[in-house]
């Protein structure tokens, strides 16, 4: 029996008006993506790599088409239904990190916790602190618990990025640019994160990069150019 798509996306279009106009981001797109895949998405700024981004991790809704998440039709989701599911089913890791800079390096990742626990939180807590402070270990800053973004460097900002990103056990990961602020050293130790906790965990992640090399990593690479995926293997293999 073939496994379900974690991610599935059908005609997912994309329109935004600009006065009289109708700008098309996205047309008639789709994909698939299972568990323990990966997939790089290249194409030239303003291609609408990020809009694809946003509506995958439920931060917006498409103009038209489906996107289901282990068959789970997201469109029939309410507001409130859609901020819960995103923040137990999706991991976000960021070019730009987004640390609260007033938090240190736990309390950022726990966080995350939080807002997914939501009412619940109180009786996870525990459990929570000892998992997020596991991943910092994992991402090489178990000695850095304390230290609030101001004191870590770019490379250790988005180590903390990834650990927050992986504390709900989300199904999916979805990273833009993630190296793309960091020294070519720097970028190759995240990137191992990236890919090594990713397959261990058997997460669907799908990469917004212009990094070749990130790309490659990937078991697939499609460009996405006026409004389409165009190249290699996006629909499943």
């Amino acid at each position: 029996m073939t496994e379900r798509p974690v991610i599935e996306v059908l005609g997912l279009c994309k329109e935004y008006r600009d006065g009289a106009r109708t700008i098309a981001v996205l047309r008639d797109l789709d994909l698939e993506l299972r568990a323990g895949e990966t997939l790089a998405i290249t194409g030239r700024s303003g291609s609408g790599k990020t809009t694809l981004l946003n509506l995958l991790g439920l931060l917006d809704r498409p103009t038209a088409g489906e996107i289901r998440f282990s068959g789970i039709a997201a469109g029939r989701m309410g507001e409130g239904e859609r901020s819960a599911f995103r923040a137990r089913t999706v991991g976000f890791v960021f070019q730009a990190y987004h640390l609260v800079a007033e938090l240190s390096a736990l309390e950022n990742v726990l966080l995350a916790a939080r807002v997914a626990e939501g009412a619940r939180w109180i009786f996870g807590a525990r459990r929570s602190r000892l998992w997020a402070r596991e991943l910092l270990g994992r991402v090489g800053l178990g000695g850095r618990l304390g230290h609030r973004p101001g004191k870590l460097s770019g490379g250790e900002k988005q180590r903390v990025a990834i650990a927050r990103a992986l504390v709900n056990s989300p199904q999916v990961l979805l990273a833009d640019e993630p190296t793309g602020n960091l020294d070519a050293a720097t970028a190759r130790e995240v990137e191992d994160l990236l890919f090594g906790l990713a397959g261990e965990r058997r997460l669907a992640m799908l990469l917004v990069t212009h990094e070749p090399t990130l790309a490659g990593r990937c078991g697939r690479v499609t460009l996405l150019e006026n409004g389409r995926l165009v190249r290699g293997n996006a629909a499943g293999r």
